[in-house]
């Protein structure tokens, strides 16, 4: 059945989303590296708002060494290692009930990888074709026609972690930065520090290696969905006037232009935004999810755009937008924004209300037989 009044615009949150979760590389090092569950996520989220996490999406600071130390400072903040632990013996409390996603950038691994906790040339990105072989089989389909990863895998990091380079990036090591992040919490129930554990006799601190957990969360991110993906493919297939504006609105970073990430090093048919009609990113416009205002600009965007191409134009209440944070659907909805929340495992249910509300054929058959 159509919709009655199909969405204009529709808006793609990039990790967790269209690609895979950098949160999920967070477990996958805690679990290896034998760390409190969602100590990581709980540090990035408490160092808001202006952790270096936070600023680096903002566009605000430069990928180089001095972020690296201090992302590496937030991890080892003692006053949070306290918070963390006191939360824990709180039995009323929850950690992802303390703790806001919202402020990375997504879910949480469900298994462990075999890679070393020191960086390798691979961890920092040296080698993009080190990448294909990191996808299991159940994460993502073969399909004719399909595009790898040089498409929007190449240039995409977290989260929200897509990593978007903006045209006009000084040349030179040391550019602004900026990489997608997505926000949720793991889906699993976090371990607790052992009970006997008091306030003025906590366990060390761990110790991670800030640079080599982060490239392993932009490696990761940097997989395709294998439902979403397809599906923002079919779309931006069909012809502008059959269809909704694509655009994207993610929390970002942006590489060095002599990294082997940077869009820049690469075609231009290989930059992500080439799927999109609209691209905002976060760390080139200076403003990140949850804040009204980057959703605000989206629409101003999408408006504009509409009206470049014969359109009336393009309200708050004319978009739907996917995302797998609730913070930032609960932004959108604030906006009168129709929302769809993505769902790790299931993001085929995305795909299925995605199709309901504009009422297109988003997915292939072979997809639709096995999830319908």
């Amino acid at each position: 059945m159509a919709p009655s009044k199909p969405p204009k615009a529709v808006l793609f949150d990039i990790g967790g989303v269209c690609v895979l979760s950098p949160l999920e590389a967070i477990t996958t090092y805690e679990n290896k590296n034998q760390i409190p569950s969602n100590w990581i996520n709980f540090a990035i989220s408490r160092s808001a708002p202006n952790g270096f996490w936070q600023r680096l999406e903002r566009g605000e600071i430069k990928m180089d060494d001095h972020f690296f130390k201090g992302f590496n400072a937030d991890l080892r903040n003692e006053k949070l290692w306290k918070e963390y632990h006191s939360n824990f013996r709180n039995s009323k409390k929850k950690l992802k009930d303390v703790a806001n996603p919202t402020q990375l950038g997504d879910h949480v691994s469900l298994k462990a990888e075999a890679a070393n906790s020191t960086p390798t040339d691979q961890d920092r990105g040296a080698h993009s074709s080190g990448m294909s072989g990191q996808e299991s089989p159940e994460r993502r389909r073969e399909g004719d026609g399909q595009p790898s990863l040089s498409k929007l895998a190449k240039d995409t990091t977290i989260g929200d972690p897509v990593s978007i380079e903006s045209e006009d990036v000084a040349q030179g090591a040391g550019s602004d930065t900026a990489s997608t992040s997505r926000q949720s919490m793991s889906p699993s129930s976090p371990s607790p520090p052992e009970a006997t554990t008091t306030l003025n006799s906590l366990p060390p601190l761990p110790n991670i290696d800030a640079e080599s957990l982060f490239w392993s969360m932009m490696a990761h991110s940097r997989n395709p969905d294998p439902y979403i993906f397809p599906a923002l493919l079919r779309l931006k297939q069909i012809p502008q006037k059959e269809r909704p504006i694509v655009a994207a609105l993610s929390n970002t970073t942006i590489f060095p232009p002599d990294h082997p990430y940077s869009r820049l090093k690469h075609a231009p048919e290989s930059d992500p935004r080439s799927h999109f009609d609209v691209f905002i990113s976060s760390a080139e416009v200076g403003l990140r999810k949850p804040d009204s205002k980057i959703y605000k600009l989206a629409v101003e965007k999408l408006d504009k755009f509409d009206k470049e191409h014969g359109g009336d134009g393009v309200k708050a209440e004319d978009c739907i937008f996917l995302d797998d944070i609730g913070e930032n659907l609960k932004t959108a909805k604030g906006l009168n924004m129709k929302t769809i929340k993505v769902v790790l495992g299931k993001t085929w249910r995305a795909v299925k209300e995605l199709e309901q509300e504009t009422g297109l054929d988003l997915m292939d058959d072979n997809t639709r037989r096995s999830k319908l």
